[in-house]
């Protein structure tokens, strides 16, 4: 019988677990006898580790607690979630509540099928509509510019084969996005598709900063638009400035007009700048992504793990 590992990566999440354990419980669990939960805490400040442990210790056969030591970021939690489940496959679940646990059922059937990659594509979301419209214009900027194969409507939610698992470790990346991580591996994929819920209970830590942060990672990771981009930039004005000579020094020549205007050169001179100062904070960006690679440092670190077998674990690791 296969088995399934359900991760979810809690970050401020006390409000909502019991609720999303008595939820899988019900749509999932009873129907899935072989299966593992693993939470993951991603450096709370709540009780979520404590309420965690409680769902476990009514299911111990079944639950592990893993505790980070620090807040790493989502991707971060979820890596190192995968990195210790036993599953032959694992699927990745938001404890917010705002997926349909029944999906998982749907995920794990298309896997038996043989798909290794099966992502839950949402084609509709009932959220506010300036966090709709920010989701939607990352996940197309990503479709155009980095993985046609990521879906237009996003997807959070995921299940993978344990041999994709396998690559994830291998990758062992930082300053990335594992959905796109999982995308490039290139293994069968099926899309299950879902309406996203309003978020119910609880406040998203989900913050402007972290959106953008992500936007980064996933252009400055899989694509080289933003290099190419600035070459493009260059070419338009080196151009612009040759076509301009031009017609200054013809004008001059013919006209006899003289050459004047020091306030527009020192505006032009201001804007040229200031571009050439955004195109040196690109390459700082991929130069301090390679100095980060380069340290070797680990995507997170795990301070405990709490399971059946061995009650309490304090380690760390990768």
């Amino acid at each position: 019988m296969s088995k399934l590992s359900i991760v979810v990566p809690v970050y401020y999440n006390s409000d909502t677990l019991e609720d999303l354990y008595r939820d899988l419980a019900e749509k999932v669990l009873q129907k899935i006898p072989d299966h593992e939960i693993i939470f993951t805490d991603d450096g709370s400040g709540d009780d979520s580790w404590e309420i965690m442990n409680r769902i476990r210790e009514k299911d111990p056969e079944h639950v592990r607690c893993v505790r980070l030591s620090r807040n790493f970021g989502e991707h971060a939690a979820l890596f190192a979630g995968l990195s210790v489940c036993t599953g032959d496959c694992a699927v990745t679940k938001q404890a917010d509540l705002q997926e349909d646990s029944a999906i998982i059922l749907e995920m794990f059937e298309s896997w038996k099928k043989g798909n290794d990659v099966v992502l839950a594509v949402r084609n509709g979301r009932e959220d506010p509509p300036l966090k709709k419209a920010a989701a939607g214009l990352y996940y197309r900027i990503i479709n155009r510019f980095v993985d046609k194969n990521m879906p237009v409507g996003g997807c959070d939610c995921y299940l993978i084969d344990r041999k994709v698992i396998e690559v994830l470790k291998i990758l062992n990346e930082k300053n990335s996005s594992l959905t796109l991580q999982v995308l490039w591996s290139g293994f069968r994929t099926d899309r299950i598709y879902f309406h996203r819920d309003e978020r119910k209970t609880g406040t998203s830590r989900w913050t402007f900063a972290k959106k953008i942060k992500l936007a980064m990672d996933s252009m400055m990771s899989f694509s080289y638009a933003p290099i190419r981009a600035m070459t493009t930039v260059g070419v338009i004005f080196a151009i612009i400035a040759v076509i301009g000579i031009i017609l200054v020094f013809v004008e001059a020549l013919t006209v006899g007009v003289p050459i004047r205007g020091w306030a527009s050169l020192a505006c032009l001179n201001l804007f040229t700048s200031g571009v050439l100062m955004l195109m040196m904070g690109i390459l700082g960006e991929y130069v301090w992504r390679t100095l980060d690679a380069s340290r070797s440092r680990p995507p997170f670190v795990i301070d405990e793990i709490r399971d059946s077998d061995s009650g309490e674990k304090n380690r760390t690791e990768r």
